[in-house]
């Protein structure tokens, strides 16, 4: 190993070392984890002690009552409840109850057992297949609290909670004796999604267990189907959250994942293709767990998510915790009008610059458009032909390129010929008529470059914009997913099992216009025609089943593309630049000294090089 070998090794290992000196939790934190894992294990000691102390007890009294024929007295009920539940055995029986909150966005079903949401629909949208979408259903939800009270484990699942309603506002109590009761309260907005949750203990400072710091809240949703596509709208959906640094991560969107977070989180989100349900905390959560799963045996489940939070308990006389759930669509004007926290990041626009475009270009372009109340199939037309003009200065720089290397063609064959033996001689006679031509032999590749925010930008935006969702244009029934004029009986590896009319559209023009190009080019590499050629064929498998939106705006744009290429040939005289090139060779040429610095390399390494015999 040379020196600078060695450098490299330290500074990698000097990095590392920084790194995760940098990501170790903070005192603070370490001391919430702590905390929080010695109220679970404290939790989990009571449930054991509970279980021989409590549980036998009521059955046999329970077995013994039905053994001797005899009918429970309320008296006796009492006492058993009283063994079980402890100070919440009022609330451990009792009726479900359900009551609504309402406005012209979301409909919500709150159930008086366990003062959960038991249905959550929103108003405006219908599912792929006509059903009101539903984020939460009836089976396919849990939000509960967990906390030890005395030698008992208490759930509040199997609580049943008693009901106030107030204009817009529920209110549901689990009471544990006069004065002392676990409240959940709704509180709905005249529209939006928004909604508002508080959490609060009243007097139960002396019921849950004195070295209980915790009160372990757990959210699972198992996500029902929507869409059309339920492939594409799983590797759309996945768990969201926001640190207290003001970072937005996500788990796994292709796998099935779980993690400990290690610090606080501001919000989190169980985010499907086109709509999320968001808990956001007024202050923050400490040290989550989140986690998805994947039944892919399921047509109707999407993925099942959970969260377990905990929220920290001081044993005070009353203790409020503030939140908030959105629940409504993943439409980026609305998420981002919410208190700057950061939920628009949950429409994936794309890392970087693309996501810039896609921010600051894209989007308000097409918001401005679809102010006129068009058909999306014009609006995403006009949109094409706007993003073509913003191109424009790059396409024609490209093409002027590509005739300049189209011209000297002929004298590049030349030199293949001539120097076809020596590929060190060729190369420098090569870049000697470049550089005498005046012709940059990478102008045909920089405007491309340029033009790649765009398309990439575009590939990121029409899949997730909802504004798409259920719009037809032509043939297509839906401008969000794959349109389908036939649909097969079987399944085509790498294809699928019906044929989208647009995306054919797309390959085949994308084929013709790759020809165009070709044609004008300077390359003769068999090999690299033939990738150019083969890259549009790989992708039909691809596009079949995405955005129909996508590949419409894919073949609208090709077909200005052809419709450039001719305007720019019309305007593009091949003897004038062969004229000027040849002009440009009679002028002396002035080298910059890194050319300068090349060539005396080259001319070393020849000289250096074995001579043939």
């Amino acid at each position: 190993m040379d020196r600078n070998s060695i450098i490299g090794l330290v500074l990698i290992g000097a990095l590392i070392f920084g790194y995760s000196v940098y990501m170790q939790p903070s005192p603070e934190e370490l001391k919430a984890q702590q905390q929080r894992k010695d109220s679970t294990e404290q939790v989990q000691r009571a449930a054991n002690a509970a279980a021989p102390a409590t549980a036998p007890k009521a059955a046999d009294t329970l077995g013994a009552v039905a053994d001797s024929g005899m009918v429970m007295t309320d008296s006796a009920r009492i006492i058993v409840e009283k063994e079980k539940w402890g100070e919440f055995y009022a609330a451990a029986s009792g009726t479900d109850s359900l009551i609504t909150l309402e406005n012209p966005n979301v409909k919500i079903t709150l159930s008086s057992k366990g003062g959960i949401m038991k249905s959550v629909i929103l108003k405006e949208y219908k599912t792929w297949d006509g059903r009101p979408v539903e984020l939460m259903g009836t089976d396919s939800s849990e939000f509960n609290l967990t906390f030890s009270a005395g030698n008992r484990i208490i759930n509040t699942a199997n609580l049943y909670f008693n009901t106030t309603k107030t204009n817009n506002a529920v209110s549901l109590k689990a009471y544990a004796g006069e004065g002392k009761y676990l409240e959940y309260l709704y509180t709905l907005p005249a529209d939006g999604y928004l909604v508002n949750f508080n959490i609060k203990t009243v007097g139960l400072n002396d019921v849950i267990a004195a070295n209980a710091t915790y009160l372990n809240l757990d959210w699972k949703n198992q996500l029902v189907r929507q869409e059309k596509s339920l492939e594409n709208e799983r590797t759309a959906s996945t768990v969201y959250y926001r640190f207290a640094d003001e970072e937005v991560d996500y788990l796994s969107e292709t796998s099935d994942e779980k993690e400990s977070l290690k610090t606080k989180v501001k919000w989190i989100s169980f985010k499907q293709h086109f709509f999320n349900i968001a808990l956001i905390a007024d202050q923050s959560f400490d040290s989550p767990v989140v986690e998805t799963y994947t039944n892919k045996e399921s047509t109707t489940s999407v993925k099942t998510m959970t969260a377990s939070l905990a929220l920290p308990f001081n044993h005070q006389q009353d203790q409020n915790y503030g939140m908030r759930f959105y629940l409504g669509p993943n439409h980026y004007q609305t998420l981002k009008s919410i208190d700057e926290l950061g939920l628009e990041k949950l429409i994936p626009l794309g890392w970087g610059i693309f996501g810039w475009v896609n921010r600051f270009l894209v989007i308000p372009t097409f918001n401005y458009l679809n102010s006129f109340n068009w058909s999306y199939g014009i609006i995403i037309l006009l949109l094409t032909i706007l993003v073509r003009i913003v191109i424009l200065p790059f396409t024609f720089g490209s093409f002027k390129s590509q005739a300049k290397m189209k011209v000297l063609q002929p004298e590049m064959q030349e030199l293949n010929e001539k120097y076809g033996d020596d590929p060190m001689k060729k190369q420098q006679e090569t870049m000697n008529l470049y550089r005498k031509a005046g012709v940059n032999p990478l102008g045909g590749c920089i405007p491309g470059l340029l033009q790649l925010p765009v398309m990439i930008a575009m590939f990121r935006f029409f899949p997730s914009s909802i504004e798409l969702r259920q719009q037809q244009f032509l043939w297509a029934h839906d401008l969000s997913t794959y349109d389908s004029i036939l649909d097969l009986p079987f399944n085509i590896p790498f294809y699928g099992d019906h044929v989208s009319l647009f995306t054919l559209l797309m390959t085949v023009s994308t084929l013709i216009y790759t020809k165009m190009n070709m044609q004008m080019t300077a390359a003769t590499n068999p090999s690299m025609k033939w990738m150019m050629y083969l890259m549009p064929i790989m992708f039909l498998g691809f596009f079949n089943s995405y955005s129909a939106g996508l590949s419409y705006y894919y073949f609208l744009s090709n077909v200005f593309g052809f419709g450039q290429q001719y305007i720019f040939k019309a305007f593009t005289n091949e003897e004038e630049i062969h004229r000027k090139i040849q002009e440009n060779k009679k002028k002396p040429v002035k080298k910059s000294s890194f050319q300068q610095r090349l060539e005396q390399m080259a001319k070393e390494r020849g000289a250096n090089s074995p001579k043939k015999r």
